[in-house]
Order: structure tokens, then sequence, then C-alpha cells
């Protein structure tokens, strides 16, 4: 498995869900699709998302 962290290239917004399916071996896309579903749920996905783009670190950082 690949490290968790957000590319520079491979990304709509912030890259947290290519970062989640580089991690686990699956296409961004399906990531992506499964996040915008899951928006029809309540809970604190938004939250969620800003918390992975504020503690995963971008490819090629020195931040640990």
């Amino acid at each position: 498995m690949a490290s968790l962290a957000r590319p520079r290239t491979d990304r709509m917004i912030a890259g947290v869900c290519s970062a989640i399916g580089r991690r686990f071996g699956i296409s961004a896309n399906v990531v992506r699709i499964i996040f915008v579903l899951s928006m029809l749920l309540p809970g604190p996905q938004i939250l969620i998302y800003i918390g992975g783009w504020l503690l995963i670190p971008e490819e090629g950082s020195t931040r640990l």
C-alpha cells in the first residue's frame, strides 16, 4: 500500500479523495462518488473532509 499523501496532480479540490484512493488501491473517482453519495446522509462529512485536508500531508512535503 502507498503512503497517505495528497497528490499534487490528481486532485479536484484538495486531493483528499485521491489520497485515500491511492492508499487503498482504488480509483479516486470511486472515492469521490462514495463521498458525494454520503453527503445525502446526515453526518459530519464536510468536517471530516476538512480534517483530512489539514491532517494529510501534501505529496513531497517534509511535514510528518
